[in-house]
């Protein structure tokens, strides 16, 4: 059986890797000649299922290994407007040696769900730079609350922006106008201003090249963390962020 499992790996191999100009090897076979084949690798797979699953998980691992180089090469090719975009608001250690991005949608649950455990990463760990692109996908009051953060950035600065990205993180209802002036007012920002401001060019230019940057990097979803130059799509609980950046300081000292 293993010789017969042997034999046909090496066949499918062959196969497979041969240019799509070489000859196919089923024509030097007789029509029962490739009958018995089908029958015997029909039998085979079989009675042996779990060779189908660990093919499956082969290529599964091979997907992701590809797609995780496709990804480090977008981040470096875009490694500029990652992080050292002017617009951007930048928090944690700013001579961090481990650069943290995150593409975010106040209306989105698993961005909220992540809010305090990238808090939590970034103060425990000391040494994280974390920046925050605001990329409203999921309606009209993703893209306020986002304009309401960037305006606070522009207005009132990096403090400002925080206490209004806290307040959007944890607000318990819609984002409206009444949403709005209460968060405005406890942040300490001037209604006016803030008002003028959520409207301007300055910020829907950010939000604007935000989204041509997700475009490029093939973002469809948040939340996103870029973490060094890997990008993970999706929700990223602490254990796993503290892990992948773990390996990425080993990698750095290795090499």
């Amino acid at each position: 059986m293993r010789l017969l499992a042997a034999v046909m790996a090496l066949g499918l191999a062959a196969m497979l890797a041969a240019p799509p100009a070489a000859a196919n090897p089923f024509e030097a076979m007789t029509v029962e000649e490739r009958e018995a084949f089908r029958a015997e690798l029909r039998a085979y797979l079989l009675e042996n299922p779990e060779v189908l699953e660990e093919a499956i998980a082969v290529l599964e691992e091979r997907r992701a290994q590809l797609q995780a180089e496709a990804d480090i090469a977008l981040v470096t090719a875009n490694a500029e407007a990652l992080f050292e975009d002017a617009g951007s608001w930048v928090g944690g250690n700013p001579e961090g040696d481990i650069t943290v991005v995150e593409f975010i949608d106040y209306r989105c649950g698993y961005c909220r769900r992540a809010y305090q455990e990238v808090e939590e990463l970034v103060a425990t760990d000391g040494n994280i730079r974390f920046i925050i692109k605001e990329f409203p996908i999921l309606g009209p009051q993703s893209l306020t609350a986002s304009q309401l953060a960037v305006a606070a950035l522009q207005t009132g600065g990096p403090d400002a922006y925080k206490r209004v990205h806290d307040a959007l993180m944890t607000w318990p209802g819609d984002i409206g106008p009444a949403a709005v002036a209460r968060i405005v007012a406890d942040a300490g920002l001037d209604p006016e201003a803030m008002a003028v401001a959520m409207e301007s060019d300055a910020v829907n230019q950010v939000i604007e090249a935000n989204h041509a940057l997700a475009m490029r990097l093939r973002i469809t979803g948040t939340p996103t963390f870029v973490i060094g130059d890997e990008m993970v799509r999706g929700y990223l609980p602490l254990a796993g962020m503290q892990a992948q950046i773990a390996a990425i300081r080993a990698a750095s000292e290795d090499g």
